[in-house]
């Protein structure tokens, strides 16, 4: 009985201590609070890519998105399919991948 009396009053000071420091932390974050950044006033100009070429009459039939990657999923005229693979960044197509059904 005597340890559980003595381990109420130690977590008791805890919790006590504990919120005395959440006081004191939030006091001092709120006197050395940093300045807001001024607001810009002037909006960025719109992004203007490059044209991506394609073959006439090919068409694009599906596109993924990657965190720096755009992937298009290109049906030829011909019938035949290919990845084109374009980096977000610049615009620039960055390589083509044929597909090709296996015999």
């Amino acid at each position: 009985m005597r340890a559980l009396k003595i381990l109420v009053v130690v977590m008791g000071v805890m919790l006590v201590g504990g919120f005395i420091a959440l006081i004191v932390s939030i006091a001092y974050l709120a006197k050395h609070r940093q300045p807001a950044a001024p607001a810009t006033t002037a909006a960025p100009a719109p992004y203007a890519a490059p044209p991506i070429d394609l073959p006439a009459g090919a068409r694009i039939e599906t596109m993924a998105l990657g965190p720096d990657r755009l992937v298009l999923n290109i049906i030829r005229p011909d019938g035949n399919r290919e990845l084109v693979v374009l980096d977000l960044a610049s615009g620039r197509r960055l390589g083509t991948i044929p597909l090709r059904a296996a015999p």
